[in-house]
């Protein structure tokens, strides 16, 4: 079992209200060339966090360059993940730290992919979408996986989200589709037994 399990995220979170994010937008196309999941979070939306790529000139007006934002939710305006399939994108945002998007729609691929990777997309209605955006820095989230529900903590309201049940499953015994598998290998040995 190589993922965290998903259950409750009770975090602050990362607003970054920008509709139709492309997954080059969210991992430019030059940083691919590695065959493991890892590092990709250092180049997160490298083209928005710093001047001409260079790591030492940060952009001063982009959210994930201003300490007055963290947090393990991302929220992100509609739209989000549309573009290329690259699965890289569920990878980098995983690297830098978050456990969670949420957006009033999602590309169904980066959709799937978030999900095949142990990254849980929220997806909300786009009224509840800006009363979130509508909260301060220090305001947080919680998401809860198992009740199906979301909340924003300083108003108390919340709404509830559709998921998978067997994505479900793996995000909260943190599976991914072979370990689902193995977890299931007494049904499957009684099943062939009896058949």
């Amino acid at each position: 079992m190589g993922k965290a399990k998903v259950d409750i995220i009770h975090s602050r979170f990362v607003p970054l209200n920008m509709e139709n994010v492309d997954t080059d937008q969210i991992i430019p196309a030059r940083f691919l060339k590695a065959t493991t999941r890892d590092g990709f979070g250092k180049n997160l939306f490298r083209d928005w966090r710093y001047e001409n790529d260079d790591e030492t000139k940060p952009k001063a007006d982009f959210v994930l360059n201003n300490n007055n934002f963290t947090g393990s939710i991302l929220v992100a305006a509609k739209n989000f993940g549309c573009g290329s399939s690259r699965e890289h994108a569920a990878w980098a945002i995983d690297d830098y730290g978050f456990r969670a998007v949420v957006s009033s729609f999602f590309a169904d691929i980066f959709k799937n992919n978030a999900l095949n990777n142990g990254l849980l997309p929220v997806t909300v209605s786009e009224d509840f979408l800006q009363a979130i955006f509508q909260q301060g820095n220090e305001a947080t989230l919680t998401i809860n996986l198992s009740e199906q529900k979301i909340t924003i903590d300083t108003t108390g309201e919340s709404e509830s989200f559709e998921i998978n049940s067997y994505k479900k499953t793996c995000l909260l015994n943190g599976y991914d589709d072979i370990d689902y598998l193995l977890s299931s290998k007494e049904d499957i040995l009684a099943f062939e037994t009896t058949h």
